[in-house]
């Protein structure tokens, strides 16, 4: 199959329909069936050279890589929702609390969502450095660098709105 298109064609139809139930049965959705199936056949034209033929049947190849594949999307997802989750929700209970809940929303808001999910995990959750990193698929040295960064793009975004406050404790009006 080494380069050979028709070849590749083939083997598509042959077995595209069994490795889509197969990840079917891993993922539950159609769309993410559907993505983990073409990153099989991306994996096979990818690996063409190198795949290993059992028995005279690409499909053991086929079905073992659309496990992986689709193992490795469902991490991902659990990663993006432990990520959402772990975001800060808005305090309502005072008018002053609410005034620093969204002054600290906006400045969070300005970060990068990886570096968002790294400070809450940290500062909000309790998680150490080498746990949020792992959470978020960082390494620890990467994690402690950029905590750093949102820290401090957080806290001038607080100073800045700090003295955009006027008398009576009350925000001025910018235009």
């Amino acid at each position: 199959m080494a380069g050979d298109g028709p070849a590749f064609g083939t083997i598509f139809d042959r077995h595209q329909a069994r490795v889509y139930r197969h990840a079917f049965s891993l993922v539950r959705e159609a769309a993410d069936a559907e993505d983990v199936t073409a990153g099989v056949f991306l994996e096979l034209w990818r690996k063409r050279r190198s795949v290993r033929v059992l028995r005279g049947s690409l499909l053991p190849w086929l079905l073992v890589t659309a496990t992986n594949i689709a193992r490795n999307q469902q991490r991902t997802l659990r990663r993006h929702r432990a990520l959402l989750d772990a975001l800060p929700r808005p305090v309502e209970s005072d008018e002053q609390e609410g005034e620093v809940s969204e002054d600290l929303a906006a400045g969070l808001a300005q970060l990068d969502p990886v570096d968002q999910g790294l400070l809450t995990l940290i500062a909000l959750e309790g998680h150490s450095v080498k746990e949020a990193a792992e959470l978020i698929g960082l390494t620890e040295t990467g994690a402690r660098s950029r905590l750093h960064r949102a820290r401090r793009r957080v806290k001038e975004s607080l100073m800045a709105t700090r003295t955009r406050i006027g008398p009576n404790n009350q925000k001025e009006e910018t235009a």
